[in-house]
Formats: C-alpha cells, sequence, structure tokens
C-alpha cells in the first residue's frame, strides 16, 4: 500500500470519526437537552398598575424566586458581575478555555484549587441542573450542558436566567428577590456598594448573609468592589465611597400588599404567573395602614374595610379586605368588600335622588318627621327623637328615618331598585319577599364593592360605570342613561357636601354619607369627590352585633383620614348643571313648599287633583344651555308636579311630542329666545312659564 493511499485511509478514518462525534454529540444534544422548561417555574408576582410589585407567592418548593431581566437591574450591578464573574462572556461559547488552563495550571503546581473557571453559563448550567456531588464528572456535566445553553440561548437570555436563579441563602434565589429582602426596593437603581454585595453573595451565600456574618460578607463586597475598579468598570471615587458603606442588618420581608386581591387573581388564572391590577400601590399601602391603626382600636373580634375608586373609570385604586390579613381574630382572611351587609342609611341619598328627579321635592321642601304609621311599619329615627318639620336638606343631611320612608313610598320601592340595576347593582332581598319600604333603613343587602359603584353613579354623573375586579381593568363606560339626571345628582352632591365631618376631622372637600344596621352589626361612610369614591365598612365577620359602632362616630373618621392621606383627594365636586341652583324656600311654587302627605305617609290624592304645575324651568327663568362631551347642546329638562296624566307639552303652542304619562321630559330649543313652555293634562288643564335661552 502506498504512502499516499495510507494517508487518504487515515484522514478519512479521522473525518468519519469526527462526523461520528459530530453526530453523535448532536443526537446527544437533540435527546437529552438541558431543562430550561423547569427552570422557568419562578414565583407568582401579583402588580400595581404602574407595574410595582404588591405580593409574591413562593413556588412549590419554597423559594422566592422572581422572575429577573437584564432590563430589571442596575446596569452597573451587571458590569461588576462579567468584571468579578466571566470577564470574556461575551467572547465564548460556554466554556472558557484560558480560565480552565489557568485554573488547572494553578491546581498543577500548588496541589489545591486557586481560582475557579466557572463561566456564568456554567453557573447557570448549575442553578437549573443542580449536582450535590463535586467531582470531575460532574463539572464535564457542567460543562457540556453550558455548550448546549450557548447553543440555545442568547446572552442575554443566560444572563436573565443566572439573575433569576443565583442563590442569596435561605429561601431567596434571583436579584430581585434579594434586592427586595436586603434593601426594599427593586434592584434598577442600586447604589455601588448595594450591587457589590449582590455581585458576591451568591458565591457562598449562607456564609456571606450580612445579617449573621457582617465580616465576610464586608470582605466579599471589597472583592468584588477592587475587581471592578480593576477592570475600570466602576469609578475610582464610586468605589472608595462603597467600601466604607454600611452593610443591611435585617433581611425584610418581601411585599405582601393587597392579599384578597392577590389570592383571587390566583384563583382566577392559576396558570400565569404575572397578574396585573388596576390597584395603585401608594395608595394601597397608605390605606392598610389606616385600617391597621384603625383596627388596633376596635374590639379585638371587629374587623374593617375600605374600597378606593375611580369614579370617572371604574378602576379599584386601592381595596382592604381586613384590618389585618393575618389576624385570626378578626377572621383576616375573609374579604369583607365582598361580603353581603345591610347599608342602615347608606342608600337614603338615592331615595332623595329619584324624588329630586321626579320634582317631588326641592331642597328647602318642607317634610313632616313625625312618627308614622305606614300599613303597620313604623320606622323610627336612630335616637328615637323626632324634629317635626324640617326641610328635605335637613333630613337627608340628618339622615332622619321617618322623611326617607315617606319619600321612598312616594316614589315606591320597585322603582328604586330598578334604579340602582341601571348602576349595575342589585339588592339581595330576604327570599321570597318584594321590595319594601325598609330597603330604606337597610333592609336589603349589598356588598361594600356594589355601595361604592353607586356612589360613582353619583360622582361621575354623566355617565355610569361598572367596578372592574381590580385584577384586570374590566371596569367599563356603560352607554346607558345616567344614574340619575344632572340636576338631581348635584342636588344630591350639594347637600351631602355641606354635611359636617366629624369632630377633629379635617375638611376634605367631599360629600359623604353614613349608615349603621339595625342592632350595631355594621357601620358605613361613603364618600367622593370629584373623581375618586371612597368606603368604608366596620363590623364583625360573623354578623355578631357591636353596641356602640355608628357610621358617623365610627366609619365616618376613617373615611376622612384614608381620603386625606390617599394622596388622590383635591378634585372638586363637578359645578352645577345647567338649571340646578338653590332655591330658597320662599320662592318655591307653592305645590313644592311642602310634601304633602296624608296620614299614612301616602302623596295626598289632593295633590294628584290639583291642575299641573310647571315646578322647573320657573318663570322668568334665563337658561345657557350645556355642552355635551362632543360639543351637542344638552336639553332643558322640565320637570311638573301634580295634575293628572297623560301630559302634552307645547312651545310657543307647538306640541313637542306624543302624551306622555311621565313628569319629566326634556326640551331641545332650536335656537336662542324668549319662549313659553306649556303643559296641559287628561282634564284639560294648563300651565304655563316664560323663560329666555341664551346661547
Amino acid at each position: 500500500m502506498g504512502r499516499a493511499r495510507r494517508i487518504g485511509i487515515s484522514i478519512g478514518a479521522v473525518a468519519i470519526a469526527a462526523t461520528t462525534s459530530l453526530l453523535a454529540l448532536d443526537w446527544a444534544d437533540r435527546n437529552y437537552p438541558p431543562p430550561l422548561e423547569a427552570a422557568r417555574e419562578v414565583s407568582t408576582e401579583i402588580l400595581d398598575r404602574d407595574g410595582q410589585l404588591l405580593r409574591a407567592f413562593a413556588t412549590r418548593e419554597g423559594l422566592w424566586r422572581l422572575e429577573t431581566r437584564v432590563d430589571d437591574v442596575d446596569p452597573a450591578l451587571l458590569r461588576m458581575l462579567v468584571a468579578y464573574e466571566d470577564r470574556r462572556y461575551e467572547r465564548h461559547s460556554g466554556v472558557d478555555l484560558l480560565a480552565l488552563g489557568r485554573a488547572a495550571w494553578q491546581l498543577a503546581a500548588n496541589g489545591r484549587i486557586v481560582s475557579g473557571a466557572s463561566t456564568l453559563s456554567m453557573q447557570v448550567a448549575r442553578l437549573i441542573e443542580p449536582r450535590r456531588e463535586r467531582s470531575l464528572t460532574a463539572k464535564l456535566i457542567q460543562i457540556a450542558r453550558a455548550i448546549q445553553i450557548e447553543r440555545r440561548l442568547s446572552k442575554t437570555e443566560i444572563l436573565n436566567l443566572y439573575l433569576t436563579h443565583a442563590p442569596y441563602g435561605g429561601n431567596l434565589e434571583g436579584v430581585r428577590a434579594a434586592s427586595l429582602a436586603w434593601f426594599g426596593k427593586e434592584p434598577k437603581r442600586l447604589s455601588t456598594a448595594e450591587a457589590a454585595l449582590l455581585v458576591a453573595l451568591p458565591q457562598l451565600p449562607e456564609k456571606r448573609r450580612p445579617d449573621r456574618y457582617r465580616d465576610n460578607a464586608f470582605e466579599a463586597r471589597k472583592r468584588v468592589l477592587e475587581r471592578a475598579r480593576e477592570a475600570e468598570v466602576v469609578d475610582k471615587t464610586e468605589v472608595e465611597l462603597a467600601l466604607n458603606a454600611s452593610l443591611p442588618t435585617v433581611r425584610r420581608q418581601l411585599p405582601a400588599l393587597a392579599p384578597h386581591l392577590a389570592e383571587a387573581a390566583r384563583r382566577k388564572a392559576p396558570e400565569a404567573s404575572i397578574h396585573q391590577t388596576t390597584i395603585l400601590r401608594p395608595v394601597q399601602e397608605i390605606l392598610e395602614k389606616v385600617a391597621l391603626e384603625a383596627g388596633r382600636k376596635l374590639d379585638p373580634k371587629v374587623s374593617l374595610a375600605l374600597l378606593m375608586a375611580d369614579a370617572t373609570t371604574g378602576e379599584i385604586v386601592a381595596e382592604v379586605g381586613a384590618a389585618n390579613y393575618f389576624d385570626a381574630s378578626r377572621s383576616g382572611w375573609i374579604d369583607m368588600t365582598r361580603a353581603e351587609r345591610s347599608p342602615g342609611s347608606a342608600l337614603k341619598p338615592f331615595i332623595y335622588g329619584l324624588a329630586f328627579e321626579q320634582g317631588l321635592v326641592a331642597q328647602e321642601t318642607i317634610v313632616e318627621d313625625r312618627p308614622a304609621d305606614f300599613f303597620g311599619y313604623r320606622p323610627k329615627n336612630f335616637d328615637m327623637q323626632y324634629q317635626g318639620d324640617v326641610s328635605i336638606r335637613q333630613a337627608l343631611q340628618l339622615s332622619l328615618n321617618v322623611p326617607a320612608v315617606r319619600l321612598l313610598d312616594a316614589v315606591g320601592p320597585s322603582r328604586l331598585m330598578v334604579r340602582l340595576r341601571r348602576a349595575g347593582v342589585t339588592l339581595k332581598l330576604p327570599p321570597n319577599e318584594a321590595p319594601g319600604l325598609a330597603i330604606a333603613l337597610g333592609g336589603a343587602g349589598i356588598t361594600l364593592k356594589d355601595l361604592v359603584q353607586l356612589y360613582a353613579g353619583l360622582a361621575n354623573r354623566e355617565q355610569p360605570v361598572r367596578l372592574g375586579d381590580g385584577i384586570r381593568d374590566l371596569a367599563e363606560l356603560v352607554d346607558e342613561q345616567p344614574l340619575f339626571e344632572p340636576t338631581a345628582a348635584w342636588t344630591v352632591a350639594d347637600v351631602l357636601g355641606d354635611v359636617l365631618p366629624p369632630t377633629g376631622s379635617p375638611p376634605a372637600g367631599i360629600a359623604y354619607k353614613t349608615g349603621t344596621s339595625y342592632g350595631y352589626r355594621d357601620a358605613w361612610s361613603v364618600g367622593y369627590d370629584g373623581r375618586y369614591v371612597l368606603g368604608v365598612w366596620i363590623g364583625r365577620p360573623d354578623n355578631a352585633a357591636v353596641p356602640g359602632i355608628s357610621g358617623y362616630q365610627t366609619a365616618a373618621p376613617i373615611l376622612f383620614e384614608a381620603f386625606a392621606k390617599s394622596g388622590l383627594a383635591g378634585t372638586a365636586l363637578p359645578r352645577a348643571p345647567t338649571g340646578a341652583n338653590r332655591i330658597a324656600a320662599s320662592d318655591l311654587p307653592q305645590s313644592l313648599r311642602r310634601f304633602s302627605v296624608d296620614p299614612n305617609g301616602l302623596i295626598s290624592v289632593s295633590a294628584r287633583e290639583r291642575p299641573p304645575q310647571i315646578v322647573y324651568p320657573l318663570e322668568g327663568s334665563v337658561l345657557e344651555l350645556g355642552k355635551g362631551p362632543n360639543g351637542e347642546a344638552l336639553p332643558v329638562v322640565m320637570k311638573l308636579q301634580a295634575g293628572r296624566a297623560p301630559f302634552r307639552w307645547l312651545v310657543d303652542g307647538k306640541p313637542m311630542s306624543d302624551s306622555t304619562r311621565r313628569r319629566t321630559g326634556e326640551w331641545h330649543p332650536e335656537g336662542s329666545g324668549q319662549s313659553t313652555l306649556t303643559v296641559v293634562d287628561a282634564e284639560g288643564r294648563a300651565a304655563s312659564v316664560n323663560v329666555f335661552i341664551r346661547n
């Protein structure tokens, strides 16, 4: 056999062997891939509206492992990490051959390991597939895994894995969890000293814990800083300052805000690792502190709940389901924002709103506050006293029971229920029971969330909203009629806005109402300004009585404190819409000066038999037409009292539309100037007013 042939055969054999080896390695790589999927398990995170962490849940192994990406970390930490752990990270393919050679030479020369040769890729391989033994075989497997990882992931993705899985002692894994535990902040803006400590800890996480081994932590941080100075990745002045910086002495708890909402988020989407909410973390923190401090002043078995929402969008911005989630004596795990309880007097503003809208009463209309019998139902005031003749304004501000029942009897409990459903709220009635007059005093069930939603309808008088669940942005503006027409909603707010704050509470510029349920079981207070609505509930989760609590004395002070501290107060209540104003008692039409009732509390029959009377607009009114959201002119609202339905409206003698049984109507003036409005009832009786329209 010639020499050339032998060389050819040898080359061929080498080529075949190399090819076979490559094919074998490729086969092994494909059939025994690195366990990257298993490495993807991270802690479930509940985030606020701006992406801030509200709460995290440990993994199934009990680890705090918050997913961390390069963009989540201060760039100085990344520079120090690469300088300290793997200077040629961007240039190798998983294994640094120069570092391996240096480590082998030092081992042979000194008989012991002087320096390591693990790259960041090799460390990631060890982190996602840990092995107890420290042997040559384990190291070779680690090298193979590092090469496999480099084939599958980019350098940034490998860094993401390291930043997420690096050990920091105990059950802490990853830079984010460590930064929150040691410094109480996200790792986006770390000081040089803080970043250096987080680079140093993973090498010996238990032996370098700053709360237990301060000297070890100090020396390890010093080595990282000196290496960073040598590599010129950190300014020398910054290094000098960082060398003498203090070390953390306590491991903090990770954020655990909005616990009830967090649990609900996990139940809603158990497979998701990130849950975005509509909560504002700063507001949530403040309201939880207010609830905790208030709870300490209450009986140990009494809890409380707060819920704050944006009335313009329906987003829940803060939700506190209990005074203390971890307090077993208060059953803190029960979310009392979703529990159905009796609202006491908290629904009265909606009765008055209907009465204002229907033209039955005005703010200065006189109503009787005296004992009354409504077919066997005899309501009494909270203090068992009666005020006699009072104005409607006084009756609502003082939360008098008899006047509220008189008005509900006039507008009808069923009509109130229908109107509340317009805002997306259905009251819970006793089984097989029709709506009755007891609703005025709390004879129905409602949740704090639904009560806040109703008051959002008063605050956002142009369009009703549906509060979202706070977990995802499910809040929506509803393309329906508003809860009340703007003048009625403004009138309610005008009355409630002048209710005095509780003693010692600062003025907050809010309209608010309180409620106390029968038997002192629930105390409520709900208030709103021009944008936000806040509701407070106090009581026992087991529905037992709490002697001495009341909406005004117990819940209202918390409402004012929470509103003031939230940082969201300050939006003024909306100005009066066109045609809405306070009318002195002496200027009221005769039919609006007193709410006529018979001895049973019903609207007097004689009132129905009187001729119709236009109660709005008033004779001689000058009306400026308001503008809608798209610039269109808003209609003039017309109201009448007395008379017999059906009614027909005329403008300057011309019929506006078909007859109607409603005592309210709308008129779209065709231009400015003097006009005469006339209404004719079924008996042919008429009433007219002259008004002037000004565009």
